[in-house]
């Protein structure tokens, strides 16, 4: 990507046609038409090309390419974007805790998007996957907070001064909830993620043993009624209220034409991923 993003490639790829002033508004209705259009995936990992998040790279692989990315991917554009419109916005790191206890500490290893909005922030986020909320959040207020799709909101944990000063051990959960419950998705402390950060992020991600990315398939995007997610062999679509059903994949074809109709995923006949829970009999 040049110093600017091509906003014309990046809006057919989203599928937008609306407001480009830096407005609430329009800050939105970007994040609802990204989600629903570029999913969430993790396929280059398992087909060995690695993950590379210089921005030219990324916009010829998610805009010009038709494909999607993960979240050092996928705000890394949204952060360019943004920025290339006027707004005010800042990379942060955050800890994904989707399905994991609060004493289980995972790595700062999550990028997303501070947008200052008339003095106030507010979180952006299209790259956490299966959660990625279809609107920004209020992040100065504990309020519950609507979207298009799941309701969320901002938790703070240990001693706080209002939103900018806090306890070493202080932090913030971003929830989502589903159904009658709330779930963590997020843990933040509003600590920058300089590029650098961000690189050594990625390439733990992309390349250590340990991480989740290099042996599970995963894919995910909203949808207008709620969303849909793959994690290996299981396609599970979700209503707004986040009840889903699931179904199990049977065979290598089957799940490269799962990636096409669900995701626009396309890729050869006979490709293969290298995940351990996909080794077809």
């Amino acid at each position: 990507m040049s110093s600017r993003p091509d906003l014309d490639a990046y809006f057919t790829r989203i599928r937008y046609a609306g407001s480009r002033a830096p407005t609430r508004a329009t800050l939105d209705a970007i994040i609802h038409a990204h989600v629903m259009a570029i999913p969430f995936e993790n396929l280059d990992i398992l087909l060995g090309r690695g993950i590379d998040i210089d921005p030219a790279a990324i916009e010829a692989k998610l805009v010009h390419g038709g494909r999607g990315g993960y979240c050092f991917e996928q705000n890394t554009l949204l952060l360019h974007v943004l920025a290339a419109l006027g707004f005010e916005v800042e990379a942060l790191s955050a800890r994904v805790r989707i399905q994991r206890p609060r004493d289980f500490t995972p790595p700062r290893t999550h990028v997303f998007v501070r947008v200052m909005l008339d003095g106030r922030p507010r979180l952006a986020d299209v790259g956490v996957g299966g959660l990625s909320p279809t609107a920004s959040l209020a992040l100065d207020t504990e309020d519950e907070q609507e979207t298009p799709h799941e309701p969320r909101r901002l938790v703070k944990d240990g001693a706080w001064s209002g939103w900018t000063q806090r306890a070493p051990d202080a932090r913030i959960f971003h929830q989502a909830k589903l159904g009658e419950s709330w779930a963590d998705v997020c843990e933040l402390t509003l600590e920058a993620m300089p590029v650098i950060d961000r690189v050594i992020g990625n390439w733990f991600t992309s390349t250590h043993p340990d991480s989740h990315f290099g042996s599970r398939l995963q894919a995910a995007r909203a949808t207008t009624d709620g969303r849909v997610t793959l994690l290996d062999r299981e396609l599970t679509r979700r209503d707004r209220h986040g009840v889903g059903v699931s179904h199990t994949i049977a065979s290598e074809a089957e799940l490269l034409a799962v990636l096409a109709e669900h995701f626009g995923l396309r890729f050869p006949a006979g490709t293969r991923f290298a995940a351990r829970a996909l080794v077809w009999s």
